[in-house]
């Protein structure tokens, strides 16, 4: 089965509609799942542009402000879209985006079996991306629309370049440009494409061997480098400028963290456990002897694609596809409190998946006694990838499932406590609420959110006292934290209305 080249139209669609049918079965639950306060509140429900749907005036503020440390109009677009059909009911959203990610694992199924004409393997990867538990929170997240979206992007882009490379014409060149350039729009993540459309040069399109020289298959990619410089330095200054760059964590820890990450993505993609909706950064916690061990690890993996570069392309393509396509978010800019997180692994994950494929294929067809075991390990992988996909998938059905979950599997996750009490704090269960935001505390006392968050809980218990010292705090370790000033300013008006026996104010908390 692994040496046939030649397949039928029919066989390709029963295959499609076995992908999608599968993908559809493990997310059918997000249908049912909610809106999550870990970002989907700033992004979609509590955002009036997205909540008033597509109108001219929000298209141009789509393309022209940044919002939430990001500019990515066709995210926005989407999320306006949803909005206009679906309102603010969660399923419509939660269906979107499991539609772009089937998308996403047909096209990509498509773009391996036009350009390998390797059927079963072309399978086999589309159907470790679209069952793979590293990919859950990019399908489940709402807020993460702009990975599938983007992603759908990537893959036409690939399919537009593999036409122009069979067939070179302006026309197609100039719509591989345009379709990469929307994906810039939709995530700016994609600034790597232009490196894997060199390696596709090499393999499996082999156009190294063409009559083209290799200095033209670089300079023709020039302009898609110059959008990436471009999009690269915008979304640079924009989070720089919404303080989503964190710049006190030393070069050397994020180097550390960046070659430990790219360990334990690796890891995961062979047992998809833990894993969490936040992985809190380790600073100075990795071990040395794990730090050499990941070292050891890439460098010996990098040494065997350079070497075997001719005889295994698929293993060099593969992991130079993993490796450069996880580089913008690795680290080393620190976005964010994070170490690590699972929805960085959508695209670059597809290196491995190709070098697992085409390496099973190469045993199975060196070693033919190797085939049936190769083919029984295959599918016994795939449906167990799909029950821990359902199982993750299931802890994203509302906040307090998703951060009781992000608990049980970290240590330390303070974003975790703070975001739990919140969503304690919501269904009233007050009390549980204000334990989660002191664990919060004790883990990190320097916490501003939880200092103004816990204030908010004492508030309601009427310990107006006890609320301003946290508000205090919070102004303290965060002058500019408007939430905390705003909630400062009612608490010292409740206690003045208590001493002059008035009625306190009922402004809502922030």
């Amino acid at each position: 089965m692994f040496n046939g080249i030649k397949f039928h139209r029919h066989s390709v669609l029963i295959l499609g509609l076995f992908l999608t049918w599968a993908t559809f079965g493990i997310y059918i639950q997000v249908m049912n799942h909610e809106f999550v306060t870990y970002d989907d509140y700033e992004y979609v429900v509590q955002n009036p542009d997205v909540r008033s749907g597509i109108t001219a005036k929000n298209v141009l503020r789509a393309f022209t402000l940044v919002h939430a440390s990001n500019w990515h109009p066709l995210t926005w677009l989407s999320h306006m879209m949803d909005s206009e059909l679906f309102g603010m009911n969660p399923s419509g959203h939660h269906m979107s985006s499991l539609i772009l990610h089937i998308a996403c694992v047909l096209l990509l199924f498509l773009f391996l079996l036009r350009t390998s004409k390797a059927l079963w393997r072309s399978l086999l990867v589309a159907a470790l991306f679209a069952l793979h538990p590293l990919h859950v929170e990019s399908v489940a997240w709402v807020s993460e629309r702009k990975d599938v979206l983007s992603a759908v992007l990537w893959m036409l882009t690939l399919l537009a370049y593999r036409k122009y490379a069979m067939n070179p014409c302006l026309q197609t060149y100039v719509l591989t440009l345009v379709l990469f350039s929307l994906g810039l729009m939709a995530k700016p993540m994609l600034v790597t494409l232009p490196f894997v459309l060199l390696l596709l040069d090499y393999w499996p399109l082999g156009r190294l061997e063409s009559k083209h020289p290799r200095a033209f298959l670089v300079l023709e990619k020039i302009p898609f480098f110059l959008l990436s410089a471009v999009c690269s330095v915008l979304t640079f200054m924009v989070q720089q400028r919404w303080g989503a760059i964190i710049e006190h964590i030393p070069m050397k820890w994020r180097l550390v963290n960046a070659f430990h990450s790219y360990t334990m993505y690796l890891l995961k993609v062979f047992w998809p456990h833990p894993l969490a909706f936040h992985y809190p950064h380790p600073l100075d916690s990795i071990p040395l002897s794990l730090t050499f061990g990941s070292l050891l690890l890439i460098g010996s993996i990098t040494y065997l694609a350079v070497r075997f570069h001719r005889r295994l392309p698929y293993l060099t393509v593969g992991w130079l596809w993993y490796i450069g396509t996880l580089v913008p978010v690795i680290g080393l800019v620190q976005v964010g409190s994070h170490g690590m997180a699972d929805r960085y692994t959508y695209i670059p994950m597809i290196g491995p998946f190709i070098i697992l494929s085409w390496g099973a294929a190469h045993v199975a067809m060196r070693w033919s006694r190797f085939q049936r075991p190769v083919i029984a390990f295959f599918a016994c992988a795939t449906v167990a990838l799909s029950v821990c996909s359902r199982q993750q998938a299931g802890t994203w059905k509302d906040s307090v499932s998703l951060y009781e979950h992000a608990i049980r599997v970290t240590e330390g996750n303070i974003l975790a406590h703070n975001n739990l009490g919140n969503a304690l704090a919501k269904q009233g269960r007050l009390v549980e609420a204000e334990q989660q935001l002191r664990e919060a505390i004790r883990l990190r006392s320097d916490y501003a959110p939880a200092h103004n968050n816990l204030g908010n809980i004492l508030a309601r218990h009427g310990r107006i006292e006890e609320s301003i010292s946290h508000y205090e705090e919070a102004l303290r370790l965060d002058p500019s934290f408007s939430h905390a000033r705003y909630n400062l300013d009612l608490a010292i008006q409740k206690r003045m209305a208590v001493e002059n026996q008035g009625d306190p104010s009922n402004a809502v908390l922030r």
